[in-house]
């Protein structure tokens, strides 16, 4: 069992690290106040080759893979949560593509993401359906042309408005009598499929944007089908991909769990810097052993989180993240999603007053942490998928 990292992803660590420092750090509270998506951010992403991360090289990426991207997003998002979701798009709406799509659709959409000239962004909420994924409506139907004709509105979509091309989940008619109308209301796993849109069918608009409390910087909102015709080469792998959104995401969990890991990181080490150079009742606030005890206590658990991430972005690398997997998968999610929003609150309280205020940005910590627990899977979530691979014996010690 070997602990370090290759000298390659060594490398990338420091690397990002540097960059993280020089030109994320500086621009977290402005991307924060403004909410304008930093394309100069973007630009620096770009230009350092972070946008391949987990696309293998023949579609244009370095072959870092999930465990690289995590790599990555763990450096930058110490400093910003808002640059760690500009590099985990480059991997949520492509992984179905990447698990399922054909040859061709890989060769046309990969490349772009890898190289930076094409944007993506994940279609599976609706405003009825975010956990229940069989609750989504958005339907799809054969048109009688051999294409598909998409109607239907999706929410709280990362990026919605950067995107050049969308992955949609939608009801499809059943895999044997595809040419029949779909049922919206199915709950049967085969009736959901999923398609890459382009943003510039006609019928394709992005609707209405959220207005967030934090991870401001990179757009959420709805994206409105109407009457979208998509041509049949876009279906990604085969009618009834229920299996493959709930793949997709599970490959995911290791890079949401990253954002969490650098936000704690990010959030101890503000939150220590200040303690250190506080005086309080003729010594530093570091000095007491309080205050040292509740370092120590989140130091541990961020490491904790660490070995649970990495683990699992390397059982993601393995093809691991079929069902028996997912135990394995989700305590990393849940454990560092959680740890972001204890190590963030108590960065607040170390601080006290001035912790609550702008002029800080443990208060941004704070608000971005919050996310983490809801998207991609909520704590909850989480923890009902973990005690079920306890229960059928897939996270078992005997």
């Amino acid at each position: 069992m070997d602990f370090e990292l290759s000298a390659e992803l060594a490398e990338l660590t420091q690397s990002v690290r540097r960059m993280a420092r020089d030109k994320i750090k500086p621009r977290a509270r402005e991307i924060d106040s403004s909410g304008v998506y930093p394309q100069d951010i973007f630009d620096e992403l770009q230009r350092a080759g972070l946008l391949g991360l987990c696309i293998p090289e023949e579609y244009g990426g370095s072959g870092a893979g999930i465990l690289g991207l995590t790599i990555a997003i763990e450096e930058v998002a110490k400093y910003s949560n808002v640059v760690s979701l500009m590099l985990l798009l480059t991997r949520l709406p492509t992984g179905p593509v990447l698990i399922a799509g054909s040859d061709e659709q890989k060769k046309k959409y990969l490349p772009g993401i890898a190289d930076g000239t094409l944007r993506a962004a994940f279609g599976l909420s609706e405003p009825q359906a975010g956990s229940d994924v069989m609750g989504i409506t958005t339907r799809a139907e054969p048109s009688g042309n051999g294409t598909w004709i998409l109607n239907g509105v999706k929410c709280w979509m990362s990026g919605v408005a950067q995107a050049d091309w969308y992955c949609v989940f939608a009801k499809t008619p059943p895999p044997d009598r595809h040419d029949e109308k779909c049922d919206p209301t199915s709950r049967r796993h085969d009736s959901v499929s999923a398609f890459i849109v382009d943003r510039i069918l006609p019928g394709v608009s992005v609707g209405r944007l959220d207005h967030k409390m934090g991870v401001k910087g990179v757009d959420t909102g709805e994206l409105i089908l109407e009457n979208v015709e998509v041509p049949a080469e876009n279906l990604i792998g085969s009618l009834g991909g229920f299996r493959l959104a709930m793949l997709g995401l599970n490959s995911m969990r290791p890079i949401v769990a990253a954002r969490g890991i650098g936000l704690a990181e990010g959030a101890l080490m503000y939150a220590t810097e200040y303690v250190k150079s506080r005086p309080a009742f003729g010594k530093t606030i570091a000095d007491f052993q309080g205050i040292q005890w509740e370092i120590a206590k989140v130091a541990t658990e961020i490491e904790a989180a660490r070995l649970l991430t990495y683990r699992a972005a390397w059982l993601a690398d393995q093809g691991r993240f079929t069902k028996e997997w997912v135990p394995y998968l989700s305590t990393a999610k849940y454990y560092a999603s959680e740890l972001a929003v204890k190590a963030s609150g108590l960065a607040v309280q170390l601080l006290g007053a001035a912790g609550y205020m702008e002029d800080h940005l443990t208060e941004l910590f704070y608000r971005d942490a919050r996310q983490l627990t809801i998207v991609e899977g909520s704590s909850q979530v989480q923890l009902g998928l973990i005690a079920r691979g306890v229960l059928d014996g897939d996270l078992w010690w005997d």
